[in-house]
């Protein structure tokens, strides 16, 4: 939980931050991984692979946080890595900014 505690007539309460994934939820603003290159909205991990693949990113099975239940990715020409958890469910804006980081050409988050 994030936010901004208030104190406002002798009462504290804490004002969730706006941004917050539960707050956005709440709001109807939430994000989506945008693959431009197709103008195809990303909905599960096998299409993201797919599209991951095609710009040379290969699932990585080491141990550490694979086996914590993440999945990641790397590129053989670079020293990124891309950590995403297992369920897709649990798939974040904060996952989708470090795809684009990485992936400038070929991702952009957007207002689903």
């Amino acid at each position: 939980m994030s936010g901004v505690w208030v104190f406002r007539n002798g009462v504290v309460r804490l004002v969730e931050n706006p941004t917050s994934g539960a707050a956005a939820a709440a709001s109807g603003k939430r994000k989506a991984l945008l693959h431009t290159p197709s103008g195809e909205v990303v909905v599960s991990y096998a299409s993201l692979e797919r599209k991951l693949a095609a710009l040379g990113w290969e699932r990585y099975y080491g141990g550490g946080a694979a086996a914590d239940g993440m999945l990641q990715y790397h590129k053989r020409s670079s020293v990124d890595l891309i950590s995403l958890p297992k369920d897709f469910t649990h798939f974040s804006s904060v996952h989708m900014y470090d795809i684009v980081i990485k992936n400038r050409e070929a991702f952009r988050v957007i207002d689903a």
